[in-house]
């Protein structure tokens, strides 16, 4: 794994063994961040289910403000933290929260974040349930954009109350999902639905 774009391009995130993690592609990152290219300088962003925190740091890497590092696994935050220190991330970029995902998004008090990533365990099939969570959480704003990556096979809607997807991009057995608020849409800040196929 290596990061993509931005200060820290080109440098490898540290090698791990857990079968618990299965990272995001660098095929797959390129597309979310191309995507997303406009919204990340300047924004507050959270990495649910950080795993590696490979996300969250290409966002600091590209210009994003700061990033809350959300997981659970303690074997996760040992990796997560190495690559903090392999990288030299400033302390004063990001934070880590060690909770529950949907715990933390229920009881989530503080402002919306412009960008929320979600990449749930793979064998756990609750990216919906992830989504409903999310979805009515102080979390999620009127300009919030949220990926998240689930199984093609598991359940998963167009809409959650007023979220509601504008891109899905399948690769294999892992669909790429991104949503926001109705109100963007209407107001033509995102673009119309699409969906697309990769092999």
């Amino acid at each position: 794994m290596r990061i993509i774009a931005g200060k820290y391009r080109g440098h490898q995130l540290v090698a791990f063994d857990a079968d618990h993690i299965r990272p995001t592609t660098d095929r797959v990152k390129e597309t979310l961040f191309n995507k997303l290219q406009f919204d990340i300088d300047g924004a507050r962003v959270v990495d649910l289910f950080c795993g590696t925190g490979n996300l969250g740091i290409e966002a600091l890497s590209r210009g994003a403000e700061f990033c809350t590092f959300v997981e659970k696994n303690p074997k996760s935050l040992v990796i997560t933290r190495k690559n903090f220190e392999k990288l030299r991330v400033p302390a004063s970029d990001y934070k880590i929260v060690n909770m529950d995902v949907i715990a933390y998004l229920k009881s989530y008090e503080g402002e919306p974040f412009n960008i929320i990533f979600a990449d749930p365990p793979f064998t756990e099939k609750m990216a919906h349930f992830v989504m409903e969570a999310a979805s009515t959480s102080a979390a999620f704003g009127k300009t919030t954009l949220l990926a998240i990556e689930s199984q093609a096979k598991e359940r998963m809607e167009d809409r959650y109350g007023s979220v509601v997807r504008y891109s899905k991009k399948e690769y294999g057995d892992k669909i790429l999902s991104l949503f926001c608020h109705e109100s963007a849409l209407e107001q033509d800040e995102e673009p119309a639905a699409e969906e697309e196929h990769h092999e």
